[in-house]
């Protein structure tokens, strides 16, 4: 299943993408995608409703994030190995850890907001995995799970905040709209091998990161199972798995968005985002 979020922010309702490409409207059913809905058995109920029984939701409408009630947006740095050399850093010998503020999060397709005083805002696209059910010192063997499904999910990050002034990166990475998630959470009976996915990003038409989560240095079993030693998961925490090359942190000369630039990204099998950069007022 395809399982989405649609409607103002702040107001979205849950529903479904049917076969046909059309949106339809869950809240007959469950009141939001997330908690107990996306444990093992509420994406049981939902498989058994036929898409072509609910309302459709008119074309246009705004996506929201795809999954809501999220505790904890955690993100895993450096895990790809071609990443950390075009940053040139070391690839580390446990999984990078850091938490991106839940108020980063947003639409597919909202705007990334450069903040009034950065220079350098940076895009990643990422695997974005959520938790279905709590998970606490899970064996990597059975750590798939807990997963209720997989989105796109574009780590955006601010350079200079992260890593130019003191302390953590976390700073770097939860302004607003910097957490763009979804178009859809795709249950994970969708996805066979997490680690056998294509992904891509451009800036303004120009292929900028095309990857694939083959190259991950930690899989997204081992991170699930390393995570829950150190802290519990709960039904719609998200983690973010780290990014392949291409980010214009990389490049050379460095090259950072600017207002009116388009972002595209996507993973395969997960559907892609388009997102218009502007300027914080």
């Amino acid at each position: 299943m395809k399982l989405l979020r649609h409607g103002p922010r702040g107001q979205e309702k849950p529903g479904m993408l049917a076969a046909d490409g059309t949106i339809r409207d869950l809240s007959a059913h469950v009141a939001d995608i997330g908690g107990d809905v996306i444990s093992d058995a509420g994406l049981a109920k939902l498989a058994k409703i036929d898409p072509a029984s609910l309302p459709e939701v008119a074309a246009g409408t705004r996506l929201g994030a795809c999954v809501a009630g999220t505790g904890k947006f955690i993100c895993i740095g450096l895990n790809y190995a071609d990443h950390a050399a075009e940053s040139g850093l070391a690839v580390p010998p446990e999984p990078v850890v850091f938490m991106k503020a839940t108020s980063a999060i947003c639409g597919p397709n909202d705007d990334i907001i450069i903040p009034r005083t950065s220079e350098k805002t940076d895009w990643e696209v990422e695997l974005a995995v959520i938790i279905g059910k709590h998970a606490k010192y899970v064996s990597e063997a059975d750590a798939l799970d807990y997963v209720a499904g997989y989105a796109v999910a574009n780590d955006v990050s601010e350079r200079a905040f992260q890593a130019e002034r003191a302390g953590q990166w976390t700073k770097g990475k939860s302004c607003d709209n910097f957490g763009q998630l979804g178009p859809w959470l795709v249950t994970r009976d969708e996805v066979a091998d997490p680690q056998n996915l294509s992904m891509w990003l451009t800036v303004n038409g120009e292929k900028v990161q095309n990857g694939s989560t083959t190259t991950m240095v930690y899989g997204v079993a081992h991170v699930i199972s390393y995570l829950s030693q150190f802290m519990s998961l709960h039904p719609g925490d998200v983690i973010s798995t780290g990014t392949p090359p291409g980010v214009g942190m990389g490049m050379k000369p460095p090259r950072y968005l600017k207002a009116g630039d388009v972002v595209e990204l996507g993973v395969e099998r997960l559907g892609q985002q388009r997102q218009d950069v502007i300027a914080d007022a």
